[in-house]
């Protein structure tokens, strides 16, 4: 399981992070947009490790979004 930090930015934006994934990290105006953009970046940081043979965590099938 991934975790999810998200935080609102002094400008009103969000911003959401996969800890566990370096580079994993996006901007939404709405709480939810930046969640929906992070989850798909961090599988597709996954997908290109896997391309290049870099090891990968143990992927679960959710995301477990911080509070």
């Amino acid at each position: 399981m991934f975790s999810v930090d998200v935080e609102r930015e002094d400008d009103g934006r969000w911003i959401a992070e996969v800890p566990e994934l370096r580079g994993a990290m996006a901007y939404g105006q709405t709480r939810e947009k930046a969640l929906q953009r992070v989850q798909a970046l961090a599988l597709r940081v996954l997908a290109d490790r896997i391309d290049h043979g870099e090891s990968i965590p143990a992927v679960a099938s959710q995301f477990l979004v911080a509070p």
